[in-house]
């Protein structure tokens, strides 16, 4: 957006986003990269975030590094931080955003299907970190951004592997930030609320939802994924110093 915030120690800042090619995820590497950041991600729909390289190379003059990587394939994952360690250099923002919210009833649910939920919601989140923060610690501080939901949180049902994944990213969060904060590295949540990406609105957004939505925020405005990244920017920034351990809601007051 012409009037977003302008954050001077994010220009020329290494930023890691998984999930960064379309959602949440493609505000992110638009916005971050508008910044000046040196952005680099991973997804794993290749046409999508090519085209989004594209589209952010003509706003900005410089194309996001896309490396295609399925995250459930952490050793992909941990070669594509690498990658972006050679090409980039060391990584100072990591931005844990990718996520999957396929609905699942509890009669449905398999150990395999548990297990892959875990293996794209949960963890990727802890390798990525691994993997980032020798880097941190070498650049001498450096922000992580782990993306939570409320949905766990206001009891939202149908999708129960999805909000366990969920709620324990402040346990991830918390931990990380004790053991990485004497590095100067911080580690904080972020959680959207119910924030209309196009996957949302093809697949659950409805009259009824909407009036849901209407009912349960405090203000009726839309949650969007700009909103979402206006965030992130903040919690990426030094503005955001002395924040670490903490969780930072955006869901227009529904929680």
């Amino acid at each position: 957006m012409s009037n977003e915030a302008r954050y001077p120690s994010l220009r020329d800042r290494v930023t890691f986003i998984t999930g960064g090619g379309s959602g949440i995820g493609a505000e992110l590497t638009r916005s971050f990269a508008a910044q000046g950041a040196r952005v680099a991600f991973v997804d794993i729909a290749e046409t999508e975030s090519r085209a989004l390289c594209d589209r952010v190379k003509e706003e900005t003059g410089q194309a996001p590094l896309f490396i295609p990587c399925d995250l459930r394939d952490i050793p992909a994952l941990q070669a594509a931080i690498e990658q972006v360690r050679g090409q980039l250099g060391d990584v100072s923002v990591l931005l844990n955003n990718a996520a999957n919210d396929q609905r699942h009833a509890v009669e449905e649910v398999t150990v395999e299907y548990w297990d892959e939920r875990m293996a794209i919601n949960q963890r990727p989140m802890f390798f990525a970190a691994q993997s980032i923060a020798p880097h941190m610690k070498r650049f001498g501080r450096g922000s992580i951004v782990n993306f939570g939901s409320i949905s766990w949180k206001i009891g939202q049902g149908g999708m129960p592997a999805y909000t366990m994944a969920k709620a324990s990213v402040h346990g991830l969060t918390r931990g990380l930030a004790r053991d990485l904060g004497p590095f100067g590295i911080r580690v904080n949540t972020l959680l959207p609320g119910w924030v209309m990406t196009q996957r949302q609105l093809d697949l659950w957004v409805t009259p009824e939802s909407a009036k849901q939505i209407d009912a349960s925020q405090c203000i009726k405005d839309r949650v969007m994924p700009h909103h979402i990244a206006a965030m992130a920017l903040f919690l990426a920034a030094d503005d955001s110093a002395a924040c670490t351990a903490q969780e930072f809601t955006v869901d227009g007051g529904w929680s």
